[in-house]
């Protein structure tokens, strides 16, 4: 059991989960408002033994090395790799604090996103419409650029709807490939396909000029991941050609606010994958790594 258990800021804990936090920790702290200043966190934080956060915080080194009775961090977020995390994990490791993190909680409702706002696109549901006459999804040329797990679930609810479905990514995926996702480089990729859906962990951004060129125009892209997956300039360029649309679901997405009043640019500034659901996920996954932890570790 911790001595004290503080979440840093608003986490996303559904009602019943947070009440089993106290089953966890002698004391429970948690605040309602998002810190403006490393000095306010390590003031929260203060001899708590157990810390959460959500991805609106980051915890630094100056943080950590205020703060010598932290044992666990619990990432209260996704957690893609050390690189892109908003707690500094390395020196935590070092400092034998256990960073635990979360995924996949949200994904459902990025899909049904991606999924609805094509459709509306490829119809004029919207206003707009891709070509002259409403088309379909069958036969439409769909790259996926990524293909995790969200990725690999867009590509299903797109090919489960006719699309013809190619992906780019790292590492090849056999057992996509067997359900006929077929692999290209991205220089291949990318001028074949009429539509491409950027997949990628946060702070990775393969799209600069030269990608949208091998892109071309009269073409559709979404970006799905927490932050751009594209120069910003980059992308402005390629929207101001003027036949080409761009789609996300926040501003975070989009990488530049001044970006959401483009005329090209479709962005609602609304999490997609923040659903009734998705908090019970993550509560669920949250409360699974605390006692994880407590299970594996002694606490004094």
């Amino acid at each position: 059991m911790f001595k004290k258990l503080v979440a840093i800021e608003p986490v996303g804990l559904i009602p019943s989960a947070v009440q089993k936090l106290h089953d966890y920790a002698r004391e429970v702290v948690l605040f309602e408002d998002i810190p403006k200043e490393n000095a306010e966190i390590i003031r929260r934080i203060g001899d708590a033994d157990g810390v959460l956060l959500s991805y609106t915080s980051q915890i630094h080194k100056e943080v950590l090395e205020a703060c010598p009775n932290i044992r666990y961090i619990g990432m209260c977020c996704s957690l893609y790799s050390e690189e892109s995390a908003n707690v500094d994990i390395r020196t935590a490791r070092a400092k034998g604090i256990t960073v635990y993190g979360i995924r996949d909680y949200g994904d459902q409702g990025v899909v049904e996103y991606v999924i609805s706002e094509l459709v509306r696109y490829l119809h004029g549901f919207g206003g707009k419409q891709w070509q002259d006459q409403p088309v379909e999804l069958t036969d439409l040329k769909v790259g996926i650029v990524g293909l995790g797990t969200s990725g690999q679930m867009i590509a299903a609810g797109l090919q489960a709807l006719g699309a013809d479905l190619y992906y780019y990514s790292r590492t090849r995926k056999p057992e996509q490939e067997a359900k006929n996702i077929k692999y290209l480089p991205l220089r291949e990729l990318l001028p074949m396909v009429d539509v491409v859906c950027t997949c990628l962990n946060k702070n990775v951004i393969l799209f600069y000029d030269e990608q949208f060129e091998w892109l071309g125009h009269h073409k559709i892209m979404f970006n799905t991941s927490i932050g751009p997956s594209h120069d910003i300039s980059a992308l402005e360029r390629w929207l101001d050609h003027g036949d080409n649309e761009f789609f996300c679901d926040s501003a975070g997405a989009l990488g530049d606010e001044r970006l959401l009043t483009h005329p090209h640019v479709n962005c609602m500034n609304v999490s997609s994958g923040r659903t009734k659901q998705a908090f019970v996920r993550l509560s669920q996954k949250v409360l699974h790594n605390i006692e994880t932890f407590l299970a594996e570790h002694r606490l004094d």
